[in-house]
């Protein structure tokens, strides 16, 4: 982790090819608050290799009708690692994963989490299963993990790239992916969110694959981590 005059720079926290279907690139803030200190925030899903952005193996109208499993999506269960070297300073592994995504019904889900939001109840509803990572120069949020797979406990010291959990679909999210933002107080309630840009990734352009360094992924840009 290193600041510079515009933002933070940290690891890219997922490995393979993915995208950012939220990002401060396209608008601020990118979730449209500033709620939890998420005023720069990103949100990645792992689509498949068709045109477009596919996310399960099965079709459009199919998911829109029946819902899907939620296993049954390119990202869950895949590995998120730390994107600094910090200490943790909240790692909850109690919230339930719903087994199917049905897109309506997420959505009006998340806009309750949202708009009803209280912070008596914490941010559980909200985040899902989370790690709060603290660094020199940020904390970073990783939201929506899959139950049973925190592998950090609160007050350990964790190496940037160290696996910390999984992707899943629990608290406020829509379908399986990885919810990632920087923020200026452990204490999301309190906190103010940082600018963040990522180190080195990959990036999808003109046909070819373009290496990007201290970057922010533009919306709906397939990136992929550097090997």
């Amino acid at each position: 982790m290193r600041a510079t005059s515009d933002a933070v720079v940290v690891e890219f926290p997922l490995r393979g090819e993915w995208v950012a279907v939220r990002t401060p690139a396209h608008r601020v803030p990118s979730h449209g608050t500033d709620l939890l200190g998420q005023r720069y925030a990103f949100d990645f899903v792992r689509p498949d290799h068709r045109r477009g952005l596919h996310l399960h193996p099965g079709s459009a109208v199919r998911g829109s009708l029946f819902g899907e499993r939620t296993r049954d999506y390119y990202g869950w269960g895949q590995p998120i690692h730390a994107a600094f070297d910090g200490v943790v300073v909240a790692a909850v592994d109690r919230v339930p994963e719903r087994a199917r995504v049905h897109p309506v019904g997420e959505l009006a889900r998340a806009l309750t989490a949202t708009v009803g939001f209280d912070p008596a109840r914490g941010v559980d509803p909200v985040a899902g299963n989370h790690v709060i990572l603290r660094g020199a120069d940020a904390c970073a949020v990783f939201a929506h993990l899959v139950p049973g797979t925190v592998s950090v406990a609160t007050g350990q010291r964790v190496r940037a790239g160290e696996v910390i959990g999984r992707v899943g679909h629990t608290g406020n999210s829509t379908a399986p992916h990885l919810h990632f933002h920087l923020m200026d107080s452990p204490d999301p309630v309190r906190a103010r969110g940082i600018p963040c840009a990522f180190e080195e990734y990959l990036a999808q352009r003109d046909g070819g694959w373009e290496r990007v360094e201290r970057g922010v992924p533009a919306r709906y840009e397939r990136i992929r981590s550097v090997p």
